[in-house]
């Protein structure tokens, strides 16, 4: 949720500050998104243009309906992109991870692709978005080009621990383990009170044949939020540990 915030503030703070219009209605759609999809709908008809598309995107967002939310911010990012505004990018990157969000990964790469294509993308909003396409190439099983994002990704946003836990997750995936552990190590220094971290670090233990260590991440994810679904897969994982022990061999009657 917080890169559609982010992104959409950003875009705001290079507005003309006189934009009232623009930032009262983002500042609403973290407020109260059903008056804010209103909201943008008027402003919209008044000549919001673009703008009035990505706050209608958010408010999407804050409902968690990706679909529209996606929908919404691809609009604003073709009709940005056909005034040659510099803000298409940005809105180019929400439309991707709303399409993330929804499980199009096709859709969402080739939005992603736009966001990155005329290279103004810099630093953690090049990182994240780098991320999110090496995650629509997961998706489509291209775990190679994958690979290539998340480490430009790691570069643009190093103290990102969603990109650290995700290339270490790749890393297991691609039987890299002497990477996976450095770098869920590093997920671990940034974001250890994470149940997915802990989740994550457990599985590289276990693929590396330390048990307790795997032991003591997982219980650590199912402590942190026990009813999400990294909690549950801990808590799932965990349960080998309380199987009963093989029975003995018979005796030989020799």
């Amino acid at each position: 949720m917080m890169i559609f915030l982010a992104l959409a503030l950003q875009a705001a703070d290079t507005m003309n500050p006189t934009d009232v219009r623009y930032r009262a209605c983002l500042d609403l759609a973290t407020s109260n998104p059903e008056a804010a999809r209103n909201e943008a709908e008027r402003f919209r008809l008044a000549g919001g243009g673009a703008r009035a598309r990505q706050c209608l995107g958010l408010a999407y967002a804050m409902e968690e309906r990706w679909r529209d939310a996606a929908i919404a911010f691809e609009a604003a990012a073709q009709e940005a992109t056909t005034a040659k505004d510099p803000l298409a990018t940005r809105y180019w990157a929400q439309a991707g991870n709303a399409w993330l969000a929804t499980g199009e990964p096709v859709k969402a790469y080739a939005a992603l692709n736009n966001a990155l294509a005329d290279g103004t993308l810099t630093g953690q909003d090049k990182g994240e978005a780098l991320l999110d396409r090496a995650r629509a190439l997961v998706a489509a099983g291209q775990l190679a080009g994958a690979r290539t994002d998340l480490d430009a990704a790691l570069d643009n946003a190093p103290k990102d621990p969603l990109a650290w836990l995700l290339s270490a997750t790749l890393a297991r995936r691609m039987k890299d383990l002497p990477r996976a552990q450095n770098d869920i190590g590093e997920a671990l220094r940034l974001s250890a009170d994470d149940a997915s971290v802990q989740l994550e670090a457990g599985n590289i233990a276990a693929l590396a044949g330390d048990a307790d260590a795997a032991k003591k991440a997982w219980e650590a994810a199912v402590k942190i939020a026990p009813t999400s679904a990294a909690g549950q897969n801990a808590r799932a994982a965990l349960g080998q540990f309380d199987a009963p022990p093989a029975p003995a061999p018979a005796p030989s009657s020799k």
